[in-house]
């Protein structure tokens, strides 16, 4: 078996899930000027300088140093297969295959096969991406919620954290504290927090130091077309060591406590050639590679 990625995995449930419309999850809700709102003749307050506690950098460090140090941190490009399984009602679905690519430290191209059907989604940068739909057989630039559900799972990835991406954004890092995880368990819990209100808190564990959970709330869309908030929760388990790097090989993820995928590594591999022509969309679909 090759190396793994590593926190290729809270990304991959988001644009695994875009990728097969599986779940169509809708754009973070964003307030917006009204058409008729006077304009102010006074300069916009300049956005708060983000704030770094010391004590979640530290446990920020801790986690650096549990997955391997310089040996996770010097990881550029990750190769990962595996399968994905949606769960309703407690059940597991037959599961997709998939190959992801990815480059740190946003550039992305996922590919799912199932029942015989291949799908295509690649994300380059916040706001440049194509899909392919096996179904269909069409190829058309990622739409607006698309795109938003990419920047959902970047700043919701253990890989965001830890390698301090996040700062680039303006974000602000605090700690919230310890929380119980279980028997006789505790995770050490920071929480970022975007100049545009989005937040998501990192659970590592207390003695250990890896990464243990993520948790955020977000707004879909309903069945109805109704307008809902809801908590989304990704929980790391099988930690093994590869090259020096401690690797988590399933993620599963919950929406309002209740279980609706995983996804689990078969193999991956550090820091192979991946070519840029992978990333670029092709002008036809038979120039799908």
């Amino acid at each position: 078996m090759h190396h793994t990625s590593l926190f290729k995995l809270a990304r991959a449930r988001l644009t695994l899930l875009a990728a097969v419309v599986f779940i169509c999850p809708a754009a973070l809700a964003q307030s917006q000027p009204t058409a008729n709102a006077p304009k102010s003749e006074s300069k916009p307050a300049a956005p708060a300088a983000p704030v770094v506690d010391e004590t979640a950098a530290a446990v920020l460090k801790r986690g650096v140093d549990a997955l391997g140090g310089a040996a996770y941190l010097n990881v550029k490009s990750v190769v990962g297969r595996g399968l994905f399984a949606q769960i309703v009602g407690g059940v597991a679905t037959p599961p997709a295959s998939f190959v992801d690519y990815l480059i740190y430290p946003d550039r992305e191209r996922t590919e799912f096969k199932s029942s015989g059907v291949r799908s295509v989604q690649t994300n380059v940068g916040a706001s440049s991406g194509w899909v392919f739909d096996g179904m269909t057989k069409t190829i058309h630039d990622a739409k607006s919620e698309e795109l938003e559900g990419f920047q959902v799972s970047v700043r919701t990835s253990f890989d965001n954290l830890l390698r301090g991406a996040w700062r680039a954004e303006g974000a602000s890092l605090e700690y919230v504290g310890r929380r119980e995880a279980g028997l006789a368990k505790r995770n050490e819990v920071v929480r970022v927090t975007y100049p545009d209100g989005f937040a998501a808190e990192f659970e590592f564990g207390a003695k250990d130091g890896l990464p243990a959970k993520v948790s955020y709330k977000r707004k879909i869309k309903t069945k109805e077309g109704e307008d809902a908030e809801v908590t989304e929760e990704d929980r790391i388990e099988r930690f093994l060591t590869f090259g020096g790097v401690q690797v988590p090989f399933t993620i599963d993820h919950y929406r309002d406590g209740e279980r609706t995928s995983r996804i689990t590594y078969d193999s991956v591999e550090f820091n192979p050639t991946i070519p840029d022509s992978l990333f670029a969309k092709p002008a036809s679909v038979k120039a799908i590679k």
